[in-house]
């Protein structure tokens, strides 16, 4: 704080408008803390109830919080609010990436977070760790995965930074490059980037009502061995389809019979956990891979991996060579979150939160050919003619709203489905609303519309 320039003058205010320009300038960062009013008076000459009048002041503008015990801290800017929708792109409303915030949620994950940031404990947490991570961490993400009856082997877990790098590893391990994998049809459009770059050929895969079809695996493995297969079971991105449990247990037996490993993508199971994952069913021919990224939080994110026995170590090897493994700050808040029903109170929060947004992507859409699950944050929408994928997503980014086109998730050479993905958990709820009647309105008009504006 010291060489501020303030002068020593007894208007609260006036102090208070030196410190709101140094956070503004960044000489003050979120998170700095503030000296104690009576150094702060000191240091400025003023009285020590004129300081306190001028935290108060710094409080009421939002620009600090304080804490009880701890003090008085530069507080970090709030999220921008949506753009209006006719603001240019640089502003855009997201409807393209998809990660859930729901309120209060900050408040929860501080309240674990804390006790690491005492000097002692900081010093212990910023050691490294390796993809075993700790029995601690082990521990409470299998009573996390538990399901019913079924919970994994705790020392069959393994951790990464997040999920993509756990499936990344497990690629690695298991599929050479050239080897061949087996995806759905539509599958999530990192594990297609994931892939081209291990040099890896994906096979697509026949995907009906009930998700991935047994049959087909089977056939494919018959006409040239695939390696590995890749499948969403719960909660399919994009399509937001669940397989009930006989089909689970169908697939288990095709997987068995050809002794071929499945990697299982569980990162949205936590909004459907009424379901027992693939993994439950045939443990020695899945890895099943997880993270805290949706169910928490993205900026501190930890990917994990439950592996059948034998690929334990493989998978620890893929893991330490990529530069995938935790890191132990993530692993310890992590487990102080799922110790202390943190991570249970987010899950529930977003649970509620994903069905009042799917709510309001029903009431704009529900004269259009749209599919989902009224549990999932992201809605598969099949447009309808005139309009070509390419053209409305061109014609919504006119309009400030980014979406997905079904291109990206569509796998081989088959035409790409004539259709887009609604991803509804970034934006505000009163923004989602208003970019949704924008779609809406713009799927009941046609492109040549636009080209009479």
């Amino acid at each position: 704080m010291k060489g501020l320039g303030a002068p020593k003058v007894e208007d609260f205010r006036a102090v208070a408008d030196l410190i709101a320009r140094d956070i503004a300038a960044g000489r003050l960062r979120p998170g700095d803390r503030l000296p104690p009013q009576r150094a702060f008076a000191r240091e400025h000459g003023i009285a020590g109830s004129t300081a306190a009048r001028v935290y108060q002041e710094l409080t009421r503008r939002g620009l600090t919080v304080g804490e009880v015990g701890r003090g008085t801290f530069v507080r970090a800017a709030d999220p921008r609010p949506g753009p209006a929708l006719a603001e240019p792109a640089g502003s855009r409303i997201d409807l393209e990436l998809n990660y859930p915030v729901v309120p209060g949620q900050a408040k929860l994950l501080a309240d674990g977070i804390n006790p690491l940031l005492r000097t002692d404990v900081l010093e212990s947490v910023m050691r490294p760790v390796g993809a075993a991570g700790t029995a601690s961490a082990r521990g409470v993400v299998a009573d996390l995965l538990a399901r019913g009856r079924w919970r994994p082997d705790p020392e069959r877990l393994l951790f990464a930074g997040n999920g993509r790098q756990a499936i990344a590893a497990a690629l690695s391990a298991f599929v050479p490059p050239g080897g061949r994998l087996g995806v759905e049809e539509l599958t999530y459009p990192v594990l297609k980037g994931i892939a081209a770059r291990a040099g890896v050929t994906l096979v697509p895969l026949r995907t009906d009502a009930a998700g991935l079809d047994p049959a087909d695996l089977a056939n494919a493995a018959r006409k040239t061995p695939l390696k590995a297969v890749y499948v969403q079971p719960t909660m399919h991105n994009p399509l937001s389809i669940s397989m009930p449990e006989e089909r689970r247990a169908e697939l288990a037996s095709v997987l068995a019979r050809l002794d071929l490993l499945a990697i299982e993508d569980a990162i949205w199971s936590f909004l459907r956990d009424d379901l027992p994952p693939l993994a439950s069913y045939a443990p020695e021919h899945t890895v099943l891979v997880d993270s805290l990224s949706k169910r928490l939080a993205p900026g501190l994110s930890l990917g994990f991996a439950v592996l059948p026995h034998a690929a334990v170590a493989s998978v620890a090897t893929a893991l330490r060579s990529g530069g995938w493994t935790p890191m132990r700050f993530a692993l310890e808040a992590a487990t102080r979150w799922l110790s202390d029903d943190t991570a249970r109170a987010v899950a529930h929060a977003k649970q509620q939160d994903a069905a009042m947004r799917q709510e309001i992507a029903a009431s704009h859409l529900a004269d259009f050919a749209v599919r989902s699950d009224p549990r999932s944050y992201y809605c598969w929408w099949e447009l309808p003619a005139p309009w070509r994928a390419d053209t409305f997503v061109a014609a919504a980014a006119r309009h400030g709203i980014a979406v997905t086109p079904g291109a990206a998730f569509a796998v081989g050479r088959n035409s790409a489905p004539n259709a887009v993905r609604l991803g509804l958990a970034s934006p505000p709820p009163e923004t989602l609303s208003r970019a949704l009647a924008v779609l809406a309105g713009l799927a009941r008009s046609t492109p040549d519309d636009l080209l009479a504006e």
